[in-house]
């Protein structure tokens, strides 16, 4: 039980996050639930089905190769993760009647994510332990939820916009590029001093959701217009 708990407690503080974000019209706890265990089950499996796939053509067995490692952080892994995510926020979330201002793209982009997260945190913690629940509070479970903000701020506004192919896929791919980024520092830990990277970039991420956060509040369908918020913020 300690160990389930150790990998739950940040996926749980992550979603109570961005529910209390939600300001003016809150999801249904039920539909949350529903996109969450969607992306706890659903994604998982696209993405092991891919990863089986892509592993035929293209076994990258070199671990000490910078290019192979470029290739699996952003074509195997990111675009990968990243699409088993935006499959379930774009074909289920978004065309729902409940998803109804710009914000629901970044509640359902996260709570996706954080399916995805707290199924790939079980497998991790019970593999390794404690402490890897530990590093993971603190690395892996914020990224996720960084790359599901900056993918949901885009399929937020594809949702109100006549752009929505292109921005939907611009979410994907930013978020895509982000989770690449940021694994790709990682995955060349043989250059002393690299996995540097791998946090400037998650830093840069947070920075841009916490505007795509703000800027979709501003912008709210529900906001009542006696209600005042930065419109020189930008994304």
């Amino acid at each position: 039980m300690t160990l389930l708990f150790s990998a739950l407690a940040p996926i749980l503080f992550v979603l109570i996050f961005i529910y209390f974000m939600d300001k003016y019209e809150k999801e249904p706890v039920r539909l949350l639930l529903f996109n969450f265990f969607l992306g706890a089950i659903v994604s998982i499996i696209i993405t092991t089905i891919l990863y089986v796939i892509i592993d035929i053509p293209l076994p990258l067995r070199n671990h000490t190769s910078v290019f192979e490692q470029f290739i699996k952080a952003f074509f195997v892994v990111g675009l990968t993760e990243e699409f088993s995510k935006y499959i379930v926020v774009r074909y289920y979330a978004q065309p729902h009647e409940e998803f109804n201002e710009p914000f629901d793209g970044i509640v359902y982009a996260v709570m996706v994510s954080m399916g995805f997260a707290a199924t790939e945190n079980i497998m991790y913690v019970y593999q390794s332990g404690l402490e890897t629940a530990i590093i993971r509070a603190f690395t892996a479970v914020p990224a996720h939820a960084t790359f599901g903000i900056l993918m949901g701020y885009f399929i937020g506004k594809a949702k109100f916009s006549n752009n929505r192919v292109i921005l939907n896929l611009t979410g994907l791919l930013l978020a895509a590029l982000f989770h690449g980024t940021y694994d790709f520092f990682l995955f060349i830990d043989f250059i002393p001093g690299i996995w540097v990277g791998a946090f400037i970039s998650l830093f840069i991420g947070i920075v841009l959701a916490r505007k795509a956060i703000i800027r979709h509040q501003i912008n709210s369908h529900f906001k009542l217009p006696t209600e005042s918020g930065d419109d020189n913020i930008q994304l």
